[in-house]
């Protein structure tokens, strides 16, 4: 049974080093900060080449961020690391010319911030500022059951910011899309901390006036409290 509002504040995440949750290893930043360009492949240039001038700012700061996460966990460096995208859109990644389907990763972005997450399990991970707490009321109906609206509070901008990034990273994590009927099949038990229906670990923080949330799929243990080194 889905349990009542009343729900503290979502805990702040430091940016720019990596954190540890579960298993997975997470970091967010302010895009402001992210002005180095990530080294690309001929590959990933083509992608990004074919995205419209205004994403593909966003697109190099969400690969610079996985690429420094596969290159810390596989002691290669970034220029080894290809993110590339499989036929579905979800990312995968490439070490020096090799596929690494053990290797789970997930990226995102908003107009201030950009996140990625690196998993041994499928992974999803998502931004939703609290700004942008009014379009995720409109949208409600699509993404959330009226027990979850009940649930949630739709009046707080950051409740309706974190239940967007929970359902987004949860469908990430499945490889589909927010777009269609995957989110009201993923069920949301409890906001916070998050919980939600199946072999789902699910954790939110917050980060300036943006909601950042972490999904794990499959994932056989509860995990402990985020670390940073």
């Amino acid at each position: 049974m889905i349990r009542g509002a009343g729900h503290p504040a979502f805990p702040t995440i430091a940016q720019g080093p990596v954190h540890r949750w579960g298993g997975a290893a997470l970091v967010v930043a302010r895009r402001p900060d992210l002005r180095r360009s990530p080294p690309l492949s001929e590959a990933e240039r083509r992608v990004l080449e074919a995205l419209p001038a205004r994403r593909r700012a966003e697109w190099a700061q969400g690969r610079l961020l996985a690429k420094r996460l596969v290159g810390d966990a596989l002691a290669v460096p970034p220029q080894a690391v290809e993110v590339l995208p499989r036929d579905d859109g979800s990312p995968r990644v490439v070490v020096e010319g090799v596929p690494t389907p053990w290797l789970h990763v997930s990226v995102s972005h908003t107009v201030g911030h950009a996140a990625a997450a690196l998993a041994p399990q499928p992974v999803g991970v998502d931004l939703c500022g609290t700004a942008s707490a009014a379009a995720v009321r409109r949208a409600a109906d699509h993404v959330l059951s009226p027990e979850e609206i009940s649930l949630i509070g739709m009046d707080r901008p950051e409740a309706a910011a974190a239940a967007w990034a929970l359902k987004e990273a949860a469908v990430k994590a499945d490889r589909r899309s927010v777009f269609g009927q995957a989110p009201r099949r993923v069920v949301m038990l409890r906001l916070q901390p998050p919980l939600l229906a199946g072999r789902r670990r699910a954790m939110v923080w917050r980060a300036d006036d943006t909601v950042l949330a972490l999904v794990l799929a499959h994932a056989p243990l509860p995990p402990g409290p985020a670390t940073n080194r």
